[in-house]
């Protein structure tokens, strides 16, 4: 398609590399950021992807974000480490923590690893499926800028507010999955606001706190927890989770720090990691796994259903080989950031991903 250029994906990573380089981040968030971009891109999870470089940028041309901060651990109990991103992004902060976290999960049974003041855009899932990849169940919870009202409120108080799971497998990728917590991922609703198309009910409020299926009313109003109660009640928890637990700050705290309105929240993460092999008597990780892939198989055995990373892994394997189609557009502007040019303005930029992702759609049709 002319509007669009194909990248391989050692491509998609030199690109992220040189431009994160040429704004002024150090090799370590370069290289831990460019891995997390690739990742999402290789795994057709765009909105995490090239799209969120523009995020990196303004955040740190704010002033909002340190290039080169050098992420410290420390212990705080047996079976819970800290790593304080002391404002960096949190996928080097991620890495920093990764070793010691499974290490005193497989030696205590479950541990914890909180992570501070780190600024983070990017997925969830790669942090849990590292781990999983490693023997563990892992869990992930991070807070956001607020967007959603609670459960029978009409203003914004929680972020997104995802979490994520992952579960090994013997002679398959781990299970993951990621989620928010809200009806609606925002960029889904950026989407339809292009597009035209009316939200399905029960998306989204206006700012009069009347239900709204039109996306420019909602993007002004407040998003909707999924499920009522019960999404809220999630919501919630992982406000808890990710803030005070880890002695960090709420998702409506974390947005009034974002003076420049970058979107890239500045917070907490709290990380869990289990070892099956502790959590029963004579614990047999074989026998364990193998009695969770006999749900695995009840579920697949139903026309229609799928595990939850079926999509992510079937992705990964073409493209590997097809590499992604990027916009020209957006191309462009990695261009720019190289060439050490100042950031997109993020609207220009949320434009740039919503042509992506109908480029994307026609491709298929």
């Amino acid at each position: 398609m002319e509007d669009t250029i194909r990248m391989s994906l050692a491509e998609v990573r030199a690109t992220a590399l040189a431009a994160l380089a040429a704004q002024g981040f150090s090799p370590a968030h370069a290289e831990a950021i460019a891995n997390t971009v690739t990742m999402a891109e290789r795994d057709e999870c765009r909105h995490h992807g090239l799209f969120r470089m523009a995020f990196y940028v303004n955040a740190l041309r704010a002033g909002q974000a340190s290039p080169d901060a050098v992420p410290t651990l420390s212990d705080l109990a047996p079976g819970v480490v800290k790593v304080d991103a002391h404002g960096g992004f949190s996928p080097l902060a991620l890495e920093v923590g990764h070793q010691p976290l499974a290490e005193r999960a497989r030696s205590q049974g479950i541990a914890a690893l909180a992570v501070n003041n780190a600024l983070n855009v990017a997925a969830l899932w790669p942090e849990v499926e590292r781990l999983a990849e490693e023997g563990l169940v892992a869990f992930a919870y991070v807070s956001a800028i607020p967007y959603v009202a609670p459960a029978g409120g009409i203003k914004p108080l929680f972020g997104t507010n995802p979490m994520a799971f992952a579960w090994p497998r013997a002679n398959h990728p781990p299970l993951v999955f990621d989620q928010a917590s809200s009806a609606s991922a925002r960029g889904e609703i950026q989407i339809r606001l292009r597009d035209g198309k009316a939200l399905p009910e029960g998306w989204a409020i206006g700012p009069d706190g009347q239900p709204t299926t039109d996306p420019k009313v909602a993007l002004a109003g407040a998003q909707l927890p999924f499920g009522g109660h019960k999404g809220s009640c999630i919501a919630l928890m992982v406000e808890l989770l990710a803030g005070p637990l880890v002695g960090d700050v709420l998702s409506y705290e974390a947005g009034e720090r974002d003076k420049a309105n970058t979107g890239a929240p500045c917070g907490g993460e709290l990380v869990i990691a289990i070892d099956p092999l502790r959590c029963m008597a004579g614990g047999n990780r074989e026998a364990q796994l193998a009695h969770g892939e006999k749900l695995f198989e009840r579920l697949l055995e139903q026309e229609g259903a799928r595990l939850p990373s079926d999509r992510r892994y079937e992705a990964r394997k073409r493209t590997a080989v097809e590499g992604v189609l990027v916009p020209r557009s957006l191309h462009e502007t990695l261009q720019d950031f190289c060439a050490g040019k100042g950031a997109a303005k993020l609207a220009a930029y949320e434009g740039d991903m919503l042509l992506h992702e109908q480029q994307i759609k026609s491709a298929k049709a």
